[in-house]
């Protein structure tokens, strides 16, 4: 059985930087791309960020190009989203989740398990 554990959300300041981490286990971590995404109140469920399987193609939503950057350890069976300069629109769940193949996606319906999302609040 798969299991995907999002960690390190929270409340920061706009401007501020916070690292999500994603834990899996039950599969062939390094065979499959894992992507973010977030939700935020009263939206729907968008991309933030995908990366292939061995960590060497990235994708990323325009809102957050240069600013979030996605990474893998296969070692560690862990996907993260380091998050700097953060703003209030920002805020929102974050879900990580594991593809379907090696290459990521952006589309939602690549992706086959979902962890339960950790809240991360921009706000002064």
């Amino acid at each position: 059985q798969v299991q995907l554990v999002e960690s390190g959300g929270g409340l920061v300041q706009p401007g501020g930087s916070l690292r999500l981490s994603c834990a899996a286990s039950g599969r062939t971590f390094s065979r499959y791309a894992m992507g973010w995404f977030r939700q935020a109140p009263g939206k729907e469920r968008d991309f933030v960020a995908a990366i292939s399987g061995n960590g060497g193609d990235l994708q990323y939503a325009d809102s957050v190009r240069n600013r979030l950057t996605i990474s893998r350890d296969n070692a560690k069976n862990t996907v993260y989203l380091q998050m700097n300069s953060l703003k209030p629109e920002d805020t929102a769940i974050y879900y990580c989740a594991s593809g379907t193949a090696y290459y990521g996606s952006r589309s939602f319906a690549q992706y086959e398990y979902w962890g339960r999302g950790t809240q991360v609040t921009v706000s002064s």
